[in-house]
């Protein structure tokens, strides 16, 4: 693990951390990031990617431009989706939004906010890359990588990014063929699914389209 670039955690950085931790290098910096923020929202005053205190807790909307910049994309990941899906030889790594204890010097707090970490192959083996951590911690080949990311997304609030490059994104090859196979079937009768739930639904005030509801909000 001597030889794995881990960066630790600093103030309110873990986005920046993240970052770096899957790329093995620093080629992330608060600088960069707070430019990020003020290119996503140049006429406020405050601005809603980032800390109010100037701190950092930098939004996904952060990360995505920076492994934009490098030519990367995060593709998120469906959590109803099944992880044997993964076509794991096309993913750079895995960003993770998870809760987490806040710290006071030595000491944890009762209170839990959200945190970017990295998971990512280096040498044949996973490792944990997460900023609060003394040291890089191994999970182990792709099973033990499943699971861990299995037990991951099964607790909420949690959610997960694939760090792909981007013609990976394009071409969809970050899934395996029977997970391409399933995705062209639910981009083909989604329509249909919304469709006939409108139809059903159409008396009420709303439209619920069951489980191909979505919400979106701030990830930080």
């Amino acid at each position: 693990a001597d030889s794995i670039y881990h960066e630790k955690q600093r103030l309110e950085l873990c986005a920046i951390h993240a970052v770096n931790n899957i790329f093995q290098e620093k080629v992330f910096s608060k600088e960069g990031a707070d430019e990020i923020c003020k290119r996503l929202a140049p006429d406020v005053r405050v601005n809603p990617h980032r800390s109010l205190l100037g701190m950092g807790n930098y939004d996904v909307n952060v990360i995505m431009a920076a492994l934009q910049s490098r030519s990367f994309a995060a593709v998120w990941w469906d959590k109803r989706r099944s992880l044997e899906l993964l076509a794991l030889d096309r993913i750079q790594g895995f960003i993770l939004n998870i809760p987490s204890n806040v710290m006071l010097g030595f000491v944890s707090l009762p209170i839990r906010r959200k945190h970017w970490i990295a998971v990512r192959q280096v040498q044949g083996f996973y490792y944990n890359l997460d900023s609060k951590l003394k040291s890089p911690a191994l999970i182990g080949g792709e099973e033990d990588l499943r699971k861990f990311l299995k037990n991951q997304v099964s607790q909420e609030p949690c959610e997960m990014l694939l760090v792909v490059h981007s013609d990976v994104e394009e071409d969809g090859s970050w899934l395996n063929q029977q997970g391409q196979y399933k995705n062209r079937l639910y981009k083909t009768f989604l329509p249909l699914l919304i469709l006939n739930s409108f139809n059903i639904q159409r008396k009420w005030s709303h439209v619920c389209l069951g489980p191909y509801c979505s919400t979106h909000s701030r990830w930080s």
